[in-house]
């Protein structure tokens, strides 16, 4: 039987992911205010216009039934400092993709960040039964390449002129995955670096 990809709510010690709802709009538009976040996306979401549509495409993905889009929440304040999205879908197959993940600047190598990865892929393997979760990123883009390394995922190779950038650039996207044989090492791994961030900062 097919796994049913539905909205859920996946919280954690620090961090929740909620469904993405339009009421979420002003908090995104809030944690989005960045430049430094969209360098690397196709669309800049440093704006409100430019976060609206960004909101609107993933709830009309949403609703569509391709795309299961999420907002971050951080559980200490309720407050909204990023996204995600499971997308690429392949229920049949046993896959699905994580991407459309930002986070604000302020939130980056933090538990939040290390938990709302590990809620993310422990509901994709765990509870959807999925054998592969993918990952991909703009070939050019070394900080992000090297933090999907740095989760355990394999590199696969690049997909050449794979998307049209803002500006008109063509974009070569790098290719990761992470397997269900791996997902235990994985696992452990990001279990690990949580812990890690939740003793820095609660000592400070």
């Amino acid at each position: 039987m097919e796994p049913s990809i539905a909205p859920v709510t996946l919280a954690g010690s620090h961090v929740r992911l909620e469904p993405l709802a339009i009421e979420h709009l002003a908090g995104l538009t809030a944690a989005g205010r960045s430049p430094a976040i969209w360098r690397w996306m196709p669309i800049d979401g440093s704006t409100p216009e430019g976060m609206a549509r960004i909101v609107e495409a993933a709830l009309a993905a949403g609703a569509a039934g391709t795309e299961l889009p999420f907002v971050t929440v951080e559980q200490a304040t309720d407050r909204v400092v990023g996204s995600t999205r499971y997308l690429a879908l392949a229920p049949a197959n046993l896959r699905l993709e994580i991407g459309w993940t930002w986070i604000d600047p302020e939130f980056q190598r933090t538990a939040v960040n290390t938990e709302a990865k590990l809620l993310g892929m422990g509901h994709a393997f765990d509870a959807l039964g999925m054998r592969r979760v993918e990952f991909k990123t703009d070939a050019l883009n070394e900080q992000s390449r090297n933090a999907i390394l740095g989760l355990g995922a394999q590199f696969e190779g690049i997909f050449r002129k794979h998307m049209v950038m803002a500006g008109g650039r063509a974009r070569d996207s790098a290719y990761y995955s992470v397997i269900d044989t791996e997902w235990p090492d994985v696992r452990a791994h990001l279990q690990a670096r949580l812990v890690r961030h939740s003793s820095k900062e609660g000592s400070l």
